[in-house]
């Protein structure tokens, strides 16, 4: 669909260049104290807004026609929007900093210039600011069939396959884009008055003990990974045998279901507490329904609705990319909300299936969606969530109520009225596999990269860091070895479109604990999993309270609005899935399992990545491909000689023969007392028959044809290694 376009006006260079922007403001001449008050610094703010509007909607229009026709064009188009997006943020974020707020009186003017001074990326040079998006454009999406692959195959040979293919084709190609990315990161942090770009990241959410704070909510979370990870395993033991799982190590990372692992729903079929009692196939009734993309999205406004929030303008259904297009555009299907800016735009873009999945990623979109719309009349610079962990957060409190029994069956998605204790365990085994296993991957992303930025991990040891880090915290290795030439971190879309991770860390505990106040506000009474805000506009008040304040104060407060409390806490979580944890306790004891996955490491091959086994010598890979050549060489001389040496006995053969023939005719007419000896021959410097050495000559000759036998099947090898897919990802496996 064409992108609909808004009026610019004025140039921002133009009106940087006349000077109509505070003639007062400027890096030159007097910059004495008295110049740099609150009064000023409102009139900057207050230009601020009104660029602000015009160049972050132009940006977020250029953006949104790349991502939806995916042309050279419109990526220049937004690259040239980007640039200038940056240096509006440069331009003002310089002019913030001449301001010492310390003593100003309005807090919302401080909390802006101190949000103002952090200019991210477009402190870096033009030329570098451009080589930053370049690479930070949009990345190469899952393909669906790998992603199809991935949840239903049960044949660990072709969830190989695709795991490995992925990670060939996208990690593999990024290694070197990330190394540089890495270095610019670190160069715009320390433009902006931080040590790296782990550290600018952190800075998002106000706390000194951030790190020391996520470190404690993973350890008070860990029990329940622990225990599913555990009952999982003997799950996977049970289906694929004692040759793929080991009982007391950690779990391949190809069988879970998910490319990433980080989400293990798909394979609940084969993990079910009790298969005795399925859980109904809600995507399959659905589709009975006849159910349509639009339908789903109208289903997720009458959820929002009910709870007394805004509705959806009505741009959103006319502007949104609810499908795949079918004119051949290429798009990137990744599933975003998007705010233009000027406070009416409001879209989604999904290319939306016929799934349970996808009607809660809807209902998850529409709460940022509504996020926008609570805060689209806040200052610019105040159209945020609280913190990044809340504007994910939204959204998945909605989908908890909306996975309820409760709410399926009142939809018509359910038709079972009652769950007993086992049914009631397999749904919660069902929510657990989708959030569980997402803490500790959640947790490990940004903490890998954060130890980049710092140096801690460097650049020789990328690949194998990556997997200590899943080991230690997921208990997940490799199915294959892997190699520094290998950039598996690179395969995951956040890390190759760089977006900050650790948020969703932080929303998954934030919605329990948000789902919890909800829950309590309705009414509810009884297990938090039961629960269902639907209708309860006290609820939605509660919410819509919060959401308001966008990012104008700090988180704390923000939460304390919700919950009462100041602090993320994984109690509400913990108590949200106690049923089930009690029961994988009691059930692993029962099995005499080992929590966890000790002693164990996985199989990284060559820890020293620039050595590799040529004729049982640790050489370098150039060395090696070297030596493989120069072999190929060497046989393919033998070769000829072979030619040679068989040309040759050939002429000796046909000549001995005629030589014979004419001396038995001379001997034969002279006197029997004057017999000549037959001339003697020579191999390798030895006299001897000409018979004799006719015949040490077709040995050596037939000792050639064995090495040109390997020459052959050396040459195959080499090309095969250099041309041909591996072996498991042929057809014929």
């Amino acid at each position: 669909m064409d992108a609909r376009r808004i009026s610019p006006g004025p140039p921002l260079l133009m009106l940087f260049c006349c000077g109509q922007l505070l003639p007062g403001l400027r890096t030159e001449g007097d910059q004495s104290q008295e110049l740099y008050n609150e009064t000023m610094a409102q009139s900057l703010l207050d230009f601020h807004e009104r660029t602000a509007q015009i160049v972050w909607n132009q940006f977020t229009e250029a953006t949104w026609n790349y991502v939806t026709n995916i042309t050279n064009k419109n990526l220049e188009e937004m690259l040239h929007k980007d640039t200038q997006r940056s240096e509006h943020m440069l331009f003002f974020g310089t002019r913030a900093r001449l301001f010492k707020n310390t003593r100003f009186q309005d807090p919302a003017v401080k909390r802006m210039l101190s949000k103002l001074q952090n200019i991210g990326k477009a402190a870096l040079p033009k030329d570098k600011l451009r080589e930053v998006c370049l690479n930070e454009g949009p990345c190469l999406p899952l393909e669906p069939d790998l992603e199809e692959v991935m949840a239903t195959s049960r044949d660990q040979k072709e969830l190989l396959w695709a795991w490995q293919g992925w990670r060939d084709a996208v990690g593999r190609t990024l290694r070197d884009i990330f190394e540089r990315y890495v270095w610019l990161s670190n160069e715009a942090a320390r433009l902006n008055g931080y040590k790296d770009m782990g550290a600018l990241w952190r800075c998002i959410y106000e706390s000194d003990t951030l790190e020391q704070d996520l470190e404690q909510l993973f350890q008070e979370l860990q029990p329940l990974y622990l225990n599913l990870h555990t009952y999982v395993r003997r799950a996977l033991y049970r289906h694929y045998g004692p040759e793929v799982i080991d009982v007391k190590g950690p779990i391949p990372a190809h069988l879970l279901g998910n490319m990433w692992a980080q989400s293990w729903v798909k394979i609940l079929d084969l993990v079910l507490p009790f298969p005795s009692k399925p859980p109904e196939d809600m995507t399959k009734i659905m589709q009975s329904q006849n159910w349509k993309p639009e339908k789903m999205f109208m289903e997720a406004e009458t959820f929002i609705n009910s709870l007394g929030l805004l509705p959806t303008p009505p741009d959103f259904w006319k502007n949104s990319m609810m499908e795949r297009p079918t004119d051949g555009r290429d798009v990137e299907c990744y599933a975003s909300a998007w705010d233009f800016f000027n406070s009416k735009d409001f879209r989604i873009k999904k290319c939306t299936e016929v799934t349970i999945e996808d009607m809660l990623s809807i209902l998850h979109q529409m709460g940022h969606i509504q996020y926008f719309l609570q805060y689209k009349n806040l200052p610019v610079i105040f159209r945020k969530g609280a913190n990044p962990a809340f504007a994910e957060a939204v959204g998945s409190v909605i989908t908890l109520s909306a996975s309820s029994h409760k709410h399926l069956l009142h939809r018509g998605l359910l038709s079972h009225q009652h769950q007993d204790s086992e049914e009631e365990l397999n749904f919660l085994m069902r929510i657990a596999l989708d959030k569980v296993p997402f803490i500790p991957f959640a947790y490990l992303v940004d903490l890998y990269r954060w130890k980049v930025f710092d140096g801690t991990i460097q650049k020789n040891t990328y690949n194998l860091e990556w997997w200590n880090l899943r080991l230690k915290y997921q208990g997940l290795c490799p199915p294959i070895p892997r190699t520094e030439d290998d950039f598996d971190p690179g395969a995951k879309y956040h890390i190759s479109a760089n977006e900050p991770y650790v948020r969703y860390f932080l929303s998954l505990v934030l919605q329990f604990q948000v789902h919890e106040a909800l829950c309590k506000a309705s009414g509810h009474l009884g297990p938090p999993h039961r629960c269902d805000i639907f209708n309860s506009k006290i609820a939605g008040e509660l919410l819509a309270d919060a959401l308001k304040v966008g990012s104008s104060k700090p988180w704390p407060e923000v939460l304390q609005k919700i919950t009462g409390q100041t602090n993320v806490s994984a109690k509400a979580l913990m108590t949200y899935f106690k049923p089930l944890l009690n029961w994988l306790v009691s059930e692993n004891v029962r099995q005499g399992e080992i929590l966890g996955w000790p002693d164990f490491s996985c199989t990284f091959e060559e820890k020293d990545t620039d050595k590799v086994t040529f004729l049982s010598l640790k050489l370098s890979r150039k060395q090696a491909k070297f030596g493989q050549w120069v072999l190929l060489a060497q046989s393919f001389v033998m070769f000829l000689v072979a030619l040679l040496l068989a040309c040759r006995l050939h002429s000796m053969a046909t000549k001995s023969l005629a030589q014979d023939t004419s001396r038995q005719n001379t001997t034969s007419s002279q006197n029997s007392s004057k017999l000549t000896p037959p001339p003697n021959a020579y191999f390798l410097g030895i006299a001897m028959e000409p018979s004799q050495v006719a015949k040490r000559q077709w040995m050596l000759l037939g000792l050639c044809l064995v090495g040109i036998l390997c020459s052959i099947s050396l040459a195959i090898w080499i090309i095969t290694q250099h041309k041909r897919k591996p072996l498991w990802m042929r057809a014929e496996w």
